[in-house]
């Protein structure tokens, strides 16, 4: 009797990271794929400068979902969608069919946070948080001259330097007294703040997106504070909202993502969860360095070897060409002093707490070739 596969739903960076780790070690266990998408495998986070390199979708693309799928010997079921899981007898329904899984794995991914705004123009918000997304708005971002995005924190911050790169003309609004204010302190946002400006970036600070409403061919955008922009379009990066609805249905536990333990089963036998939609330790970590982390632990423990998953400090980059950031460990919470060295290479800032440990920092610039040295001194701490 052939054996029941590990079925995966979702075809993002975390599910395509675990079978290319399965693959590493088992060639042939049967594994069955469903996406809602064409299952194409790209790197999420060239999508940050697709406007300015002039891409299109298919120029992100690394391998075509075919391609993914006669490479690492899956079964890759395209334009799907998962009805329900019934975890007790280990079956998921697609088109009213029920498929048997051995293990499953939810790597449902997350989607853009649309703050709830007021208007009739509400409904045309952009968002920019996957291929599909990217084919969708292209045309009307190129087309577009200019363009309001509403977010600045990494994907915001990101975007707008990108788009103010392809010559379009950007205001970008955040709520926050400062960018990245979840990220870093304000002493280090602010030549952030000034390479976007620079580059044509109207920024708004302390201010929030009221009302998009329509207005002739394009949008008048309304703020709390009273301004007002007339705009081509609007992209929402305000944040990511993991896709939990599937595991919610099938009274799995989740927060605020799909609650994880530590080798990253959730609460029903045989289920388990990656990347964007997982909630570890009580945090959803959407960046690359943990989803790789969670990919090989959880690659073994389907394979039969059970493996905790152990996140040391982690290191984020911001991909802003003109002021490149790299920060690592804890510089937002809890920080009792921080040691900042600024000179014509950029700016060095490292946060201690009460203990006097380094417990984190940001390097920005050239000092950015300082950040591995500094990571190594972190870990000690942890």
């Amino acid at each position: 009797m052939m054996s029941l596969p590990i079925v995966i739903i979702g075809s993002g960076f975390a599910s395509y990271q675990l079978i290319k780790t399965i693959r590493r070690t088992n060639s042939d266990c049967p594994i069955h794929v469903f996406t809602n998408d064409n299952g194409d495998d790209y790197n999420k986070p060239d999508l940050s400068h697709v406007f300015s390199k002039q891409q299109n979708p298919e120029e992100v693309v690394t391998l075509s979902g075919g391609d993914f799928a006669e490479q690492y010997n899956v079964i890759l079921h395209r334009h799907t969608l998962v009805e329900s899981i019934d975890t007790e007898n280990q079956t998921i329904t697609v088109n009213g069919e029920q498929y048997a899984y051995d293990k499953l794995v939810l790597a449902t991914g997350s989607q853009t946070f649309i703050p709830p705004f007021h208007g009739d123009g509400c409904e045309e918000i952009l968002t920019l948080n996957s291929l599909k997304e990217f084919a969708g708005i292209q045309k009307k971002v190129l087309e577009s001259k200019k363009v309001l995005v509403v977010g600045g924190g990494l994907i915001g911050t990101e975007l707008a330097m990108d788009l103010a790169n392809a010559g379009k003309m950007v205001t970008l609004v955040e709520p926050n007294s400062h960018l990245l204010a979840n990220m870093i302190p304000d002493f280090i946002s602010l030549p952030l703040e000034k390479a976007c400006r620079e580059k044509g970036v109207t920024v708004t600070l302390s201010d929030c997106v009221q009302a998009i409403n329509k207005q002739d061919n394009g949008y008048r955008v309304t703020t709390t504070n009273g301004q007002s922009y007339l705009v081509d379009c609007v992209i929402s990066a305000a944040g990511l909202k993991p896709n939990t609805n599937l595991a919610r249905e099938a009274n799995i536990m989740v927060n605020r993502g799909i609650v994880v333990d530590s080798i990253l089963q959730t609460s029903a036998n045989n289920v388990y969860a990656l990347g964007d939609c997982a909630e570890i330790e009580g945090k959803v970590m959407a960046y690359l360095q943990p989803i790789l982390l969670s990919a090989n632990a959880l690659a073994k423990t389907l394979l039969g070897t059970e493996t905790i998953l152990e996140l040391p400090n982690m290191m984020v980059k911001v991909k802003t060409p003109h002021y490149p950031i790299q920060l690592a460990g804890n510089t937002s919470v809890d920080i009792e002093r921080w040691a900042v060295d600024i000179d014509a290479q950029g700016l060095c800032a490292k946060a201690y707490n009460a203990n006097n440990q380094l417990t984190g920092f940001v390097v920005t610039n050239e000092l950015v070739k300082n950040a591995f040295p500094l990571f190594r001194e972190i870990h000690n701490t942890k």
